[in-house]
């Protein structure tokens, strides 16, 4: 994939993170996006991470794919204030399905500000 194209093929939440600490040493505005519960079908276990730059550059996975343009979307707002957020997708919530969470599950990701 292309240096450019704003996403990177890292998959091991430990490389998700030192790639976070990489753009921060580089000077960049990062968030940092945490699977922290699930219930019934969930394709990212608690634990998993996705980074994201104030360009919208991101390196991870909390879903597999399925609700990460959500969660980077309320990433930037995270970045912009410094005010970390609870998000909140699943079956009985109206977003799930627009988002794509139509596994059957719901996912808790908390996002914060590194600094």
């Amino acid at each position: 994939m292309a240096a450019d194209a704003g996403v990177t093929a890292i998959s091991k939440d430990d490389d998700v993170l030192n790639e976070a600490r990489v753009w921060r040493e580089d000077g960049r505005d990062v968030a940092i996006a945490t699977v922290i519960r699930t219930w019934g079908s969930s394709p990212r276990p608690v634990g998993s991470h996705l980074a994201i730059d104030s360009g919208q550059n991101f390196v991870g996975s909390v879903s597999g794919g399925c609700i990460e343009g959500a969660v980077i979307h309320e990433a930037q707002e995270v970045i912009a204030t410094g005010k970390p957020k609870i998000l909140e997708y699943g079956v009985t919530n109206e977003l799930a399905w627009e988002v794509g969470l139509a596994c059957g599950g719901q996912v808790h990701v908390y996002v914060e500000k590194l600094d």
